[in-house]
């Protein structure tokens, strides 16, 4: 991708607490941030991590220019130490995240951030913004993909996607999550993510005849042959037409494959008797695409219904995630570094139990059962604790702690990698389709009642003994 500096694309309190980190003597202060997120979108029952790859381009060209400074000068709040400090800003820390296309879920840390004070708290807009904006993207590109049960689904919202970003990297979050092309050609340019395109109704409205419209085309693009067919009628005119476009022009040539879309009506009864026509007129390996403000439940129904779909593309309802349009990724102080380099854990507490956070730097692992390779529950230990997959495991319900449960025939792996250790990238990025198979891997491993749509089953994610102990004294010293 283009290096683009948005270093600027931050709240400002950002630069305000870091002036303020600064000024206190606490600009080399050592802290822990994570990102996590406390409910899955459409309430169910795991999300799909993305936005990685932004992420790591962000961080490599962080840096505060001329322009930057001087606007920040003019605003009369922050002193010429620490717009000095800024004019050679660059990012020293560490940084550990759980690779794109992972199925993760509520309150565990998908990014961890260790830096100085004021570089943590200048990364946490952008942080957030490319993790929440592809994670919720790739989650409903995914409930869709599954939904379509193995049939192909193109992304075609980029019209209807909220502003430039949102097309562009919600086409590279809807082929993580599944989708196996799109039809924004700048997302294949920069992410590589296959674009592809037929024609729209005002090509056959161009023309005198439809059919004159299908024969043009189907003479201009014989190997790629998709005819839009309900411009004005589509089993009476719109079907006929393109099996006679098909017989003139592709038949001679020996083409067999062709196919057909559909954009509006009885999607369920057009398909099937648009399948019978080309079926019976010899066109049997003609596809039948369909679109139209589909989504999950729709493509669910649609298939229930017997409709006769080889290719959905999907728009606006995955491009802008409508049903729930906010992933809620949030980015809390989790431990800081003492001046002997000791980690102390912090807390945020809150009349709202679902807001108090897990402390310390933590360790993410995911536990799979031997005889079935199904993921059971994640589990987070503080950093500095050793797990033995030789030695039996009980986990405990964090929310009801009476709940348990020991595991004997597991294997148990670490989810987050390190990405950046002292301000360098230490991380190889997968190519998009690796990324893309990673992902169709890993939710493979969810047994299928985490995967339904209506309440899913509740994944367990737990906490380790001594992470809970940890979490228990610090609620204590809180009270007032």
């Amino acid at each position: 991708m283009t290096e683009q500096n948005l270093t600027m694309l931050c709240d400002f309190y950002e630069l305000t607490m870091g002036n303020g980190y600064f000024q206190a003597g606490m600009r080399d202060r050592v802290t822990y941030f994570d990102v996590f997120f406390r409910d899955v979108p459409d309430k169910g029952g795991f999300a799909i991590c993305a936005g990685l790859g932004q992420l790591i381009d962000y961080i490599q060209n962080l840096h505060f220019n001329q322009e930057d400074i001087e606007y920040l000068r003019g605003r009369g709040l922050f002193s010429e130490e620490f717009l000095e400090y800024l004019s050679t800003f660059r990012f020293t820390g560490d940084i550990w995240a759980v690779p794109e296309g992972t199925p993760i879920f509520p309150r565990e840390p998908v990014v961890t951030v260790r830096a100085p004070a004021i570089q943590a708290q200048l990364i946490e807009t952008f942080t957030l913004l490319t993790m929440n904006h592809q994670s919720l993207i790739a989650t409903k590109a995914n409930r869709i993909v599954r939904a379509a049960q193995g049939r192909t689904v193109l992304e075609f919202g980029s019209r209807r996607a909220q502003g430039i970003d949102g097309a562009v990297s919600g086409a590279r979050a809807a082929f993580i999550g599944g989708c196996k092309g799109t039809a924004c050609t700048l997302s294949d340019q920069i992410y590589g993510v296959p674009a592809g395109g037929t024609m729209a109704h005002a090509w056959v409205q161009m023309f005198d005849s439809q059919y004159e419209a299908f024969k043009t085309y189907c003479e201009i693009y014989p190997t790629n042959a998709t005819l839009l067919v309900d411009t004005y009628n589509t089993l009476k005119s719109g079907v006929p037409d393109a099996i006679r476009a098909f017989n003139e022009v592709l038949k001679p040539r020996g083409i067999t494959r062709c196919g057909i879309r559909l954009d509006s009506g009885d999607l369920a009864y057009l398909t099937r008797e648009a399948r019978k026509m080309l079926d019976e007129a010899g066109w049997t390996e003609c596809q039948i695409s369909a679109s139209n403000a589909l989504d999950e439940y729709i493509i669910r129904d649609l298939l229930q219904q017997g409709a006769k779909v080889d290719l959905f593309g999907v728009g606006e309802r995955m491009i802008t995630a409508s049903s729930q349009p906010v992933f809620g990724g949030v980015y809390k102080l989790v431990a800081v570094e003492d001046g002997r380099g000791r980690v102390l854990p912090k807390i945020k507490v809150s009349e709202n139990v679902d807001k108090i956070t897990d402390p310390h730097f933590k360790t993410l692992y995911r536990i799979y059962d031997k005889a079935t390779g199904k993921a059971e529950a994640d589990y987070i230990t503080v950093h500095d604790e050793a797990v033995d997959a030789a030695q039996p495991l009980e986990l405990f319900d964090p929310r009801a702690t009476w709940k348990r449960k020991t595991y004997t025939n597991y294997t148990i792996r670490p989810l987050q990698v390190q990405v950046f250790r002292g301000g360098e990238l230490v991380y190889t990025q997968p190519a998009l389709r690796e990324i893309q198979a990673y992902c169709m891997e890993q939710v493979d491993t969810l047994w299928e009642e985490v995967k339904r749509f209506e309440n899913p089953h509740g994944y367990y994610v737990d906490l380790s003994q001594k992470l809970w102990d940890i979490k228990q004294q610090l609620l204590r010293e809180s009270r007032p």
